[in-house]
Parts: C-alpha cells; sequence; structure tokens
C-alpha cells in the first residue's frame, strides 16, 4: 500500500480537463450546399471539459475561430458534431456556456440537423456568421468516449502538442513532503510518463493566483525564489510550458494562454528558473496551531457572521448557495449563473476555484426567498455581493432552479484512510481504516467497532470514502470477510457528522472499549449519492395553533403511547381534562432522494388503542422552552403514517399508508399530520403563564439519514397568559442571521388568538 497512500505521495495532482483538439471533420466529402467558398472546416473541443470528450464547440471557418450558439440546440446537432470530432455519437449537449465562454465570432445560430448528415453544414441554420446571440450561450458537447475507426486528426502534431492533462505543486522544503495539504511547491505538468516544469519568465500572481485556485486554495503568496533558484540549480530540469499569462479570473491553467517548447527543451528557459507558487489555505485546511490562531483572529474581526454559505452537499466545498440578506437566508436563480461567478462564492468560503456551476437546484431545493438573480461575477470579486446582479421578482425563478456550485479542495489524502469491504457494490461494506501511518510507516488496516455506531458517524465515513451521503450506519455486520481484516483498532467514534474524516471524531484513542470484538460487531455503512431532506411548513404551525382542554376519559389511548407529560398518571381519571397545545405540522422533502422509514414492514410495530403500525416510534419532538433554554413541557409524536398527502404539480404519489402499504415521503411531496389527531400536541396542563419557546424538531434521534440536519427544527415565540396562547415568528431553525435569532423571542406579536 505504500505507493497509493498520503504518506509515500503527497503531491497534489489537479485533473485538467480543457484539451484543444484540432480536427478536421470526419467524413472528408465535399461540404453541402449551405457552406460557402473558403477552407474546409475544422472543429475543436475547448474551454473547460473535464474530460478529452466533452467540452465548448468551435468551429474554423473563413480563417477564423468561432462558437455556436445554443438556440434551438438538439441531440441531434451534437451527433454530427461529435462526428466531426472524431466520435461515433454524442451522450449530451450543454447550454448557456457551460465550458465557458468563448472569444470572437459566433458562426452557427438555430441549427436544426436530424442527426444524420455529414456535415454541420448540410443542417439548417441561419447562415454562416447571421447571430442574435452572446457567448453567454456558447453550446457544448459531450461525446460518446468512442474514436470513429480510421478518423485522423488533420492536426495531429499540434494536439500531440497542446495536451495538458494534470497539474501539481511538487513540495520541495524540508519537511514539506509529508505534511498535507502541499501548500507551496515547484508547479509541474504532466508530459507523456514524467512531470515537466514551466519557466517563470513573465510569471506573475495572476497566474499563481488561476493554479492555487485549481489546488484548492483561495489565495497566493510572495514566495522565495532565491531559496528554489539554488535548488533547482542543481536539479536536472525538463521544461514544458513557456509564457503563461492568466488574468487571474480563469478557473483553470488551460483556459490562460501559454506556448509549448518544442523538441529539445533541456536548454529552454536561459534567463529563467522553474515556476514556483505558494498559496494561503482556508480556514478549514490551516495546520499548525499559530497559524489557526491568525486564522482566528481574523475571523473575529470580521464584522457579524458570514453572508453566504453551502447546503445540502454531500462533501466538503460543494452545496447549494445560499446568501443572507435582511437577516434572513435566501437562494440565488440560476439564470447566467456560471464558473466565475461560483469560483467567487468558492474562494469566499475559504476554498479554490470552482470546478462545476451547477444549476436546476441540483444540489436540492432551498426554502424562504430567492435573493439574487443573473448574479455575473469577473472572478477577481473578493465577494459575490461585489458582482452586479439583479434583485428577484416574484414571476422570475422558482427554487427549482437554485444554484449551487462545486469548489476545487486541497487534496487531504482521507480517502486513502479508510476503505469498506464486504459488500455488493463499491457503495456498502465494513468500514476498515488505517492507523499508524505516519513518517513512511506502512499502515495497519483495521475495523471500527460498532458500539454507539449511527447515522452521524456513517455521513462521516461516506464522505471521506467520497461515496455521498450515508443511508445507513449499521451497527452489526453480515458482510463476507473479503480482506482477512479482523483486529479492532477503533472504538467510542462519535461524530457531530460535519467532520472531514473519523480520525477528526471523538474517539477512544488508544484505550479501546469494545465489549463485542468480533467481526459480525464492527461498523458499516451504506453510502448514496443522493439524500432525503425534511423541512418543517413553519406558517402552518403558526396559523393552526390553539389550545384545547381535553377530558381524561377520551386520553387512555394518548397515555398508552406517552403522548401526556408525567403527571397525568397522577390524575384522577377518568375525571378532570388535560390542557393540550395543539397544532398542525406539515413536512416536506426538499431533498433528492424519498424519506424512508430505517425499519422494514417486518419489524414495524402494531399499536392495538389506536390501530396502527408505528414505522418510527419517535418521529418528531415537541418541546416548550423558557427563552434560556429549559425545558418546560414535551411530547413526541410516532410516524404511524408516513405518506404523500400532496405533492408539487408533476410529481406522483408514491407512498400510502391504506392496507399496510408502503410508507415514505416523495421528493417535492409533503405529509401533513392534522391538529385534531391524537398526540398532535404537547401537554402545557403544568406549564406556568410567561413567554416560551414553541421547537418542533423531525428526526430528533438521525434515525433516517438526510442532507441536511441543520433545517430540522423550527421555533415559535409564545405567550400564555394561562386561558390563552399566542404563537408567532415560527420559522426553521437556520433560516435567519443570528442576530435576528436572539431578538426573535422577545418580539411581542399577536397573531394567534384561538382557544377551544
Amino acid at each position: 500500500m505504500g505507493g497509493c497512500g498520503p504518506w509515500a505521495r503527497p503531491e497534489l495532482l489537479v485533473l485538467l480537463g480543457s484539451a484543444w483538439l484540432w480536427v478536421g471533420s470526419a467524413h472528408p466529402t465535399p461540404p453541402g450546399p449551405t457552406l460557402a467558398p473558403g477552407p474546409q472546416l475544422r472543429f475543436r473541443l475547448a474551454g473547460y471539459p473535464r474530460k478529452h470528450n466533452e467540452g465548448r464547440v468551435e468551429v474554423f471557418y473563413n480563417d477564423e475561430w468561432g462558437t455556436v450558439c445554443d438556440d434551438d440546440f438538439t441531440l441531434g446537432n451534437a451527433h454530427v458534431l461529435c462526428r466531426h470530432l472524431g466520435f461515433v455519437a454524442a451522450t449530451g449537449w450543454a447550454h448557456s456556456a457551460k465550458y465557458g465562454k468563448g472569444v470572437g465570432r459566433i458562426w452557427l445560430d438555430n441549427v436544426n440537423c436530424a442527426g444524420t448528415e455529414k456535415s454541420i453544414g448540410d443542417c439548417k441554420h441561419r447562415g454562416w456568421g447571421n447571430s442574435d446571440c452572446s457567448h453567454e450561450e456558447d453550446a457544448g458537447v459531450v461525446c460518446k468516449d468512442e474514436r470513429i475507426p480510421g478518423f485522423k486528426d488533420s492536426n495531429v502534431i499540434e494536439t500531440e502538442q497542446s495536451h495538458v492533462e494534470e497539474v501539481r505543486l511538487r513540495p520541495v522544503v524540508s519537511g514539506g513532503r509529508r505534511q498535507l495539504p502541499v501548500t507551496e511547491g515547484i508547479v509541474e505538468v504532466r508530459y507523456k510518463d514524467s512531470w515537466a516544469q514551466i519557466c517563470d519568465q513573465g510569471w506573475d500572481s495572476h497566474n499563481s493566483r488561476v493554479v492555487c485556485g485549481m489546488m484548492g486554495f483561495p489565495a497566493e503568496k510572495k514566495v522565495n525564489r532565491n531559496f528554489y533558484r539554488l535548488f533547482t540549480e542543481r536539479q536536472q530540469l525538463n521544461y514544458r510550458l513557456h509564457s503563461v499569462s492568466c488574468t487571474g479570473m480563469e478557473v483553470h491553467l488551460s483556459m490562460c494562454s501559454f506556448e509549448f517548447y518544442r523538441g529539445n527543451s533541456s536548454a529552454a528557459c536561459g534567463a529563467g528558473m522553474p515556476a514556483v507558487v505558494s498559496c494561503v489555505p482556508g480556514p478549514l485546511f490551516t495546520t499548525g496551531s499559530a497559524h489557526k490562531k491568525k486564522q482566528r483572529q481574523q475571523q473575529q474581526q470580521q464584522q457579524g457572521q458570514p453572508r453566504i454559505r453551502l447546503k445540502g452537499g454531500a462533501r466538503v466545498g460543494e452545496g447549494r448557495v445560499e446568501v443572507l440578506k435582511s437577516s434572513e437566508w435566501g437562494t440565488i436563480c440560476d439564470d447566467r449563473w456560471n464558473l466565475q461567478s461560483a469560483s467567487v462564492v468558492c474562494r469566499e468560503l475559504g476554498f479554490g476555484s470552482a470546478k462545476e456551476a451547477l444549476t436546476g437546484a441540483r444540489m436540492g431545493q432551498g426554502t424562504g426567498p430567492i435573493h439574487l438573480n443573473e448574479v455575473q461575477c469577473r472572478g477577481t470579486e473578493k465577494s459575490l455581493w461585489n458582482c452586479p446582479f439583479r434583485n428577484i421578482t416574484q414571476e422570475d425563478c422558482k427554487h427549482s432552479e437554485d444554484a449551487a456550485v462545486r469548489c476545487n479542495i486541497p487534496y487531504m489524502g482521507y480517502e486513502n484512510l479508510i476503505r469498506l469491504s464486504g459488500g455488493r457494490s463499491r457503495f456498502e461494506g465494513r468500514v476498515e481504516v488505517a492507523v499508524g501511518a505516519g513518517d513512511g510507516d506502512q499502515p495497519r488496516w483495521g475495523l471500527v467497532c460498532g458500539e454507539g455506531w449511527g447515522t452521524l458517524e456513517a455521513m462521516v465515513a461516506c464522505r471521506q470514502l467520497g461515496l455521498g451521503f450515508a443511508n445507513h450506519g449499521l451497527q452489526e455486520t453480515w458482510y463476507w470477510d473479503a480482506s482477512n481484516v479482523t483486529e479492532m483498532v477503533m472504538s467510542g467514534v462519535k461524530c457531530a457528522g460535519h467532520e472531514m474524516s473519523l480520525s477528526h471524531c471523538q474517539h477512544h484513542g488508544a484505550s479501546l472499549s469494545c465489549r463485542n470484538t468480533g467481526t459480525r460487531f464492527a461498523a458499516g455503512v451504506i453510502c448514496s449519492e443522493t439524500a432525503s431532506d425534511l423541512l418543517l411548513h413553519a406558517p402552518l404551525v403558526q396559523e393552526t395553533a390553539y389550545i384545547e382542554d381535553r377530558p381524561l376519559h377520551m386520553l387512555y389511548c394518548a397515555a398508552e403511547e406517552n403522548c401526556l407529560a408525567s403527571s397525568a398518571r397522577l390524575a384522577n381519571w377518568p375525571y378532570g381534562h388535560r390542557r393540550l397545545l395543539r397544532f398542525s405540522s406539515q413536512i416536506h422533502n426538499r431533498g433528492r432522494a424519498d424519506f424512508r422509514p430505517k425499519a422494514g414492514r417486518h419489524s414495524w410495530v402494531w399499536h392495538e388503542c389506536h390501530r396502527h403500525y408505528h414505522s418510527m416510534d419517535i418521529f418528531t419532538h415537541y418541546d416548550i422552552l423558557t427563552p434560556n433554554g429549559t425545558k418546560v413541557a414535551e411530547g413526541h409524536k410516532a410516524s404511524f403514517c408516513l405518506e404523500d398527502t400532496e405533492c408539487e404539480e408533476d410529481v406522483a404519489k408514491r407512498y400510502e399508508c391504506a392496507n399496510f402499504g408502503e410508507q415514505g415521503i416523495t421528493v417535492g411531496c409533503w405529509d401533513l399530520y392534522r391538529h385534531d389527531i391524537d398526540c398532535q400536541w404537547i401537554d402545557i396542563t403544568d406549564v406556568k403563564p410567561g413567554n416560551y419557546i414553541l421547537q418542533v424538531v423531525i428526526n430528533p434521534n438521525f434515525e433516517v439519514a438526510e442532507s441536511d440536519f441543520t433545517n430540522n427544527a423550527m421555533k415559535c415565540n409564545c405567550k400564555y397568559d394561562g386561558h390563552r396562547i399566542w404563537v408567532h415568528s415560527c420559522h426553521i431553525g437556520d433560516a435567519f442571521s443570528e442576530e435576528a435569532n436572539k431578538r426573535f423571542e422577545q418580539y411581542p406579536g399577536q397573531l394567534n388568538n384561538q382557544i377551544s
């Protein structure tokens, strides 16, 4: 294992997919009748493709490169273009300059191909150079990774010379070779089977900024070139690139202008030296106590809390973009959302440049207001709020258009310290972790004790593995012993859920304590690329809350299910009553996977009194708290029926409780618990008059995995005078700013005054 782990190869690799493909027509037949006289068409993929077979399409016509507009673009168009590029077919296409905006002419617009044409010129279009588009509408294609047999590139030499796939920072400072992340070193590019350097003549801070962004760092800093000059004088160098010139706005080195050395480059860069870069890590990746102290001081100096955050992402540095405006968190509409704006978000949050600018609520739909639309950053802004944008109107956008990002983050090697074994797929198995892998030692693999292992711990394990969200955390595993690892090496693991590695969670360290040490009792996980996300509809609680004095003779079933305060056991049954705060709760699934009970139907518990099954013993907690957080009354609700009560338009119901049906909540649907059903209340018989907080928490024990647990709590202010109750200011727990949350319980609103 020594050659695979971070202890043996600490260099930071970043895949660069921006391959410039200069190719001729796949079918060298004479151009169709719509072609004007001129040179033969040539085609290439440009921009920021993640692979060699996708990117922005550029056409060489009339001695000038230009792009294709996405108006009326179809998969048929993509098929024809991919064949021009030497691929057998297309698998998809991209609009709105997904691969970055081109420059120069827009040669084609309103292209309409059937898909069988031999040339793009045979397709219907508005005419060469006749377009009403901007480069924000440049089309891209995704081609099937299968070449046309016998296809010959007309520019094979140029293609080979212009291909850049990987870049790394090679650390040379003593001690820097083992420490991750690598923040400083010589910039090198992959060339054939080795690495080559970049001549630093003309190299400036803009170039360094682009490289640091690719490596996952928000900023660059000056470097001691004299030290590196002395070091490199004794090295055998192989220069590959020179005359690199970036503006600082690029998300990728291959989007900058540069030139390649040709032939023997051993004598190149005579007056220069290899380009060296030093990067500033973000707060999450800062190493050393001095660095961390400085970072904390800088953060404290910033006024208030951050005004931007990511939500709903499985991995560090990805998620739906949310911004704080007028003390309320909201989302951004994806109109004109691109890599430059996404990179500003990423750097502002302490990550590098953006890998992807995601549209169409790819990280789940948000709630609350949509604050911004048509954000248009140049890429050099310090904050998203410095970018031009348009304020939203009600007709502009829906939450199905929420923008999201995936950021470049530093390579930490955490994924090399964990693995799964025995599972039916790579997404499941028994968790094995590596210990004792420091200072060049070979790692020792072992198991994690299953005691106390749950969803939060499984979330961290799946994140560390790079496998998305946790579907289940298993305390007992029946997987095949595929790796012959039997020793427990970690116990007492307790995670908050946001950690990047299991080693960052609380655990027993070297003092292992595990009652059952057999492999059957080792922790396991089942991971998933998607997860549900439940939210309570706060306004409905506020609108439906009221007090009912309910006779004890009507509460026998409720008492059996522990839905009353403990003092009810001392009451003079069946005489007297209990005072109940009742309200409806409407629970929405805004995630990307259905919410399903952890237990299957075979293990649901039948409750004779109410005559229904419980698929989850505790689905929600209801609490009355004093303003300082002391609990004065509590209740809970079992999920005796998780079903799709109503759904959004175009979403079909999938779950229904009738006839012992499957239970769950479909994405885009909600489950309604009406105020007039048993246990949909809090027993406030013993609560004295005063000001209180009503808190409702969904999935309180984290029994079912979700993409975001921070929005599972809802809070309201309550004013109770002993006879009536006023419920107001209901909101999801993380919907407002910290300052607004501190103020909210003192607001003397009177929005509800119902009593029965």
